[in-house]
């Protein structure tokens, strides 16, 4: 027991959809006492009726959760989105209180789950990293030791005495992480909040919590980049559906996942719930080809590819990206539409995106596409895993494409020039 960081017992959320907590005043239970026995009746013939409803409108976030985590261990919470993920840390971080089953800490719990969590919009920077300290338990003198090396990782100083509502979001990350990371919590839960921050600022963090935990202290972290979580975890944790379906070591429970997906993505577009976005505009079908002779899905090293990207409505403003990520999971390149200009698109149609590559890249293998659709930069329409291709092997550069060398994904076209 005295290596435990946290123990996870059975743990449930429960949601009651489109409903809101309701209070009674003094006044109004007495004014209905002398109803009281009509009401008994009323509701006892109307019980089943109301236990219907009730289940109509559960949702279920979490379904009993169990898993001990140690002190100085680093756990990937992965999952498709719905998953419960950002639930679960929610409880652990007693932000929100189960339905059932109980949550142990064994130490101090520093969490950065969203933009502006534990921070008061009113007061400064400079504010608000005593408040957060003060939150965790931490004398003035502690948090007066810190100080300096919260200042230089967030690179906010010219802003410490501005109320944080002026901030802009990736100033507020900086300065939420680096109270999160250098106050010393015996638990650190980050969430894919990391994802607002620039390049340079996400490695910056990612070294933080690999001292962190270098250190002995426990970090959470949830995220949907599968090399970061390969890199940093020791241990994953799968969870589908607001359940636990997998507890093993990170390229264990990776793969599982990356599995998960391309079962998803053999679902008709339209059927697919796990979406994010506005939803007025939705992605309905995606074909990929080299021309109109070669099977749908079957791309070939060195020769043309074509993606189209059907969607139900057109309007102004609308764009469409694609990120391609090889068989584990990594990230190979991105493409997005509006990089070529905005075509003002009208009318209540449906509409086409199509991307051609003249000579494909890209080295034998499978492929993952995650697509997006967006109408004047707000978000419509997000699908992980849309769909899958191979890539088989073909020429490059006049002669055959070298198969998977374990060295990256991509060829490049270049020459040589020999020593004589």
């Amino acid at each position: 027991m005295n290596d435990l960081a946290l123990r996870v017992e059975h743990l449930s959320k429960r949601y009651r959809i489109g409903q809101r907590d309701t209070y009674k005043t003094l006044r109004g239970t007495l004014a209905s006492a002398g109803k009281l026995p009509a009401r008994i009746l009323r509701s006892a013939l109307e019980k089943a009726d109301a236990r219907e409803r009730v289940e109509e409108n559960t949702l279920w976030a979490l379904k009993d959760i169990t898993f001990d985590v140690r002190k100085g261990e680093v756990v990937g919470i992965i999952g498709r989105n719905g998953a419960g993920k950002s639930t679960l840390l929610k409880i652990l971080s007693k932000i929100t209180l189960p339905t059932k089953g109980r949550v142990e800490r064994y130490g101090r719990v520093g969490s950065l789950l969203e933009v502006g969590t534990g921070f008061h919009p009113e007061l400064t920077g400079r504010e608000n990293i005593y408040l957060n300290g003060a939150i965790l338990g931490m004398k003035k003198s502690e948090i007066d030791r810190k100080y300096d090396d919260i200042i230089a990782f967030a690179e906010v100083d010219r802003f410490l005495d501005t109320p944080v509502k002026h901030y802009s979001s990736g100033m507020y990350i900086r300065l939420a992480f680096a109270v999160a990371a250098y106050l010393e919590p015996d638990i650190l839960i980050v969430d894919e909040v990391l994802a607002v921050g620039d390049t340079a600022f996400q490695k910056k963090c990612l070294g933080r919590m690999d001292d962190v935990a270098r250190g002995g202290r426990t970090v959470l972290f949830v995220s949907h980049n599968i090399g970061v979580v390969q890199s940093l975890c020791h241990r994953v944790i799968l969870m589908r559906d607001g359940s636990l379906v997998l507890d093993a070591p990170s390229n264990e429970g990776v793969a599982a996942y990356l599995r998960t997906l391309e079962g998803y993505a053999s679902q008709d577009l339209l059927t697919r719930t796990e979406r994010r976005g506005e939803g007025l505009i939705r992605l309905t079908d995606i074909d990929i080809s080299i021309d109109d002779s070669t099977p749908a899905g079957v791309l070939a090293t060195g020769r043309p590819a074509r993606f189209v990207f059907c969607v139900n409505q057109a309007c102004a403003g609308l764009a469409c990206a694609f990120t391609i990520y090889d068989q584990f999971g990594q990230p190979v390149t991105f493409f997005d539409s509006s990089a070529q200009g905005k075509e003002e698109l009208a009318g209540a149609g449906s509409a086409r995106f199509v991307c051609e590559i003249d000579q494909l890249t890209l080295i034998p293998g499978r492929y993952r596409i995650n697509a997006a659709v967006m109408c004047n930069g707000e978000l419509q329409d997000h699908l992980e895993a849309a769909t899958y291709f191979n890539v088989e092997q073909g020429e490059f550069g006049g002669r055959p494409a070298p198969t998977d060398t374990g060295y990256g994904s991509f060829l490049i076209q270049h020459r040589w020039v020999m020593p004589e």
